[in-house]
């Protein structure tokens, strides 16, 4: 078990969680050159959904290949992020993509596409990220339709 080493602020943490976003769009390196797995601890966990719980930072690292496998490209709006805080280890950022996916392009706001709005929760404590929860529809190119009634008929 670790102990916590020191108090961080709202902001600090925020820093923490934007690093890594901006570090996602730039195909898994940080501002400095480093891997975006440095951001977390060694007994860190993320989700995904339709992949699962990855524990640790091999599971994770496997997590972001197969997801990352996928993508073309990604561009978070980082203007236009929410910010939940609770003023405690664990908040929310709320937010908007777009890029490009093997099964093609989507961006937030583009019903027949259905992807591109998500909702991260993390934990971050010693400027690690502990958790990190990914909320989102994996369909980024809106394939998935039959299964929905009122998306039926709307692409391809």
């Amino acid at each position: 078990m670790a102990l916590t080493r020191q108090t961080m602020t709202d902001e600090q943490r925020k820093s923490v969680a934007l690093e890594y976003l901006k570090a996602y769009d730039n195909g898994g390196v940080t501002s400095t050159g480093g891997s975006i797995l440095d951001l977390f601890a060694d007994d860190a966990q993320v989700y995904f959904p339709k992949w699962g719980l990855a524990n640790g930072k091999e599971q994770i690292g496997k997590l972001f290949g197969d997801v990352g496998s996928r993508g073309k490209a990604i561009r978070h709006d980082y203007a236009g992020f929410n910010w939940v805080m609770t003023h405690t280890d664990l908040f929310a950022c709320e937010g908007t993509s777009h890029g490009e996916h093997a099964d093609g392009p989507w961006r937030a706001g583009v019903p027949e596409w259905g992807a591109g709005r998500w909702c991260d929760v993390f934990e971050v404590r010693d400027w690690l990220i502990q958790r990190c929860f990914i909320y989102l529809d994996p369909d980024y190119a809106g394939k998935d339709t039959g299964r929905y009634p009122w998306l039926a008929g709307k692409t391809e």
